[in-house]
């Protein structure tokens, strides 16, 4: 008997039956925080425990207070299932266990990555040359690219970032639209630019000309592809051709909108998005890879590498003529090879697959949305241009939140409520490769039966 071949079996066997589950689970969780506290909690450990037994008390405990995020009944928020191969490429990350800060020690996590960055950049029609990074998500992605236009902007004014800091720097304008997701804000936080320093204006060629016209000094623009909300794109094009010129540098969160480019049915809502600065990005999220992963692309490199890299006498790192050094793109030294699920899902669907995929989602969203606004009582409250729909149920605050608790808790399916135009709304966020046609029907049955219940609509 070898213990660890069992402990990977058993580990093996629960994953395949949780994943075997998904079709028909339930997908709130069944217990509550105090319930799982109870089941998981316990004076600290003073002796050892068979692995074995550990990792199936653990399964008991902690099973109850899962939320099926993987399932494709779940549109709470902008999440891909993993993929299998991703699943499976994942599990192999672990077992293999490597460092994936420097490429010396571990050729093949950083040469995945070079491969994987190259088929990205082509899958997401970003310029050839740009610079990458993996990291934890577009939290992280968003904070890197954004060091880099720092470092960016203030060399441009003369100011070295790496000798000075920020202190008597010159200040750092950023522009920005009134929808711009929180992370934006919170990576300009971290980078120590604050409140005052952020600027909303609108993303149309005219009122970005004349925001860019009405300062001076270093600038850095923030652009969406894909509203969190309703999906919906900055006209990318024109922002670029305001920032043309300005000496800004642009930026653009394309969280899951970006993917938008592997599908020639979509790609034209990112036109324009090659000509930014900076991009960052969720695999996570449409490439359905495994938590977690993001990416920030950077069209210039040297800016992103003086913004990253650091170097140490101790750290047997390779020429960057020969190698591209995976610590140099992002701020993490240790951390995990996110690129094997990345390079596996690539692998495993193709450019086709992807396009398919994404293609696929939208559809999805668009069913979704004439299955609900058909009904007397709601309505749709977006153009659905991509994978999001909000939707408001008799046209009050009251009636809509009350029907998002319904269906949370009825778990058929899960979705979270959101604030739009000052509106309760409905959201509903389809990027999962799992979600078949027969998701969305049962699904939007449910929300509907929910409706009634709360008085919405009138019960069939």
């Amino acid at each position: 008997m070898d213990p660890v071949r069992d402990l990977l079996g058993l580990t093996a066997d629960y994953s395949s039956r949780f994943l075997e589950s998904l079709d028909e689970r339930r997908i709130r969780p069944d217990a509550s925080i105090e319930e799982l506290r109870a089941a998981l909690g316990g004076p600290l450990p003073e002796t050892e425990t068979d692995a074995g037994q550990v990792v199936a008390e653990l399964i008991e405990a902690a099973e109850p207070g899962l939320m099926a995020m993987p399932s494709g009944r779940f549109f709470g928020f902008v999440l891909g299932g993993a993929l299998p191969a991703a699943i499976a490429a994942d599990w192999l990350t672990s077992v293999w266990d490597q460092n994936a800060g420097l490429i010396g020690p571990t050729p093949s996590a950083g040469v995945v990555e070079e491969v994987a960055i190259e088929w990205l950049r082509e899958l997401l029609g970003l310029p050839a040359g740009v610079s990458a990074g993996f990291v934890t998500g577009c939290q992280m992605a968003h904070m890197t690219a954004l060091a880099a236009a720092r470092h960016h902007v203030l060399a441009a004014a003369d100011w070295d970032l790496a000798r000075d800091g920020l202190q008597g720097a010159p200040r750092i304008r950023v522009l920005v639209g009134e929808q711009r997701h929180v992370t934006i804000d919170r990576a300009l936080r971290y980078l120590g630019i604050g409140s005052a320093q952020i600027e909303a204006v609108g993303m149309r060629s005219d009122a970005l000309r004349e925001a860019l016209a009405a300062g001076s000094g270093p600038t850095i623009v923030c652009a969406e592809a894909g509203n969190v909300n309703t999906g919906a794109f900055d006209p990318l094009d024109e922002v670029a051709d305001a920032v043309a010129g300005s000496g800004a540098w642009l930026h653009v969160d394309g969280a899951f909108g970006l993917w938008a480019a592997a599908s020639p049915r979509f790609r034209h809502l990112v036109a324009g998005a090659e000509r930014a600065d900076s991009w960052a990005t969720d695999a996570h999220k449409w490439l359905n890879v495994p938590f977690d992963c993001g990416i920030a692309f950077c069209a210039h490199p040297a800016s992103h590498r003086a913004a990253m890299a650091v170097r140490a006498t101790y750290l047997e790192q390779v020429d960057e003529e020969t190698a591209r050094e995976p610590m140099d793109w992002n701020p993490e030294f240790s951390r995990r090879a996110r690129g094997f699920p990345v390079y596996a899902a690539i692998r495993a669907l193709g450019r086709q697959g992807i396009a398919a995929m994404v293609e696929r989602c939208c559809d999805h969203a668009t069913r979704f949305a004439e299955l609900l606004g058909s009904e007397p009582g709601v309505e749709i409250l977006n153009d659905v241009v991509l994978n999001q729909v909000l939707v408001r149920f008799g046209d009050d605050d009251e009636t809509t939140r009350a029907t998002i608790a319904a269906v949370q808790d009825d778990g058929t399916c899960w979705l979270s409520g959101t604030v739009w135009d000052d509106k309760a709304a409905m959201r509903i966020s389809v990027s999962n490769w799992r979600t078949s046609d027969d998701d969305v029907e049962r699904s939007a049955a449910a929300i509907l039966a929910a409706a009634a219940v709360a008085g919405a609509v009138t019960a069939t």
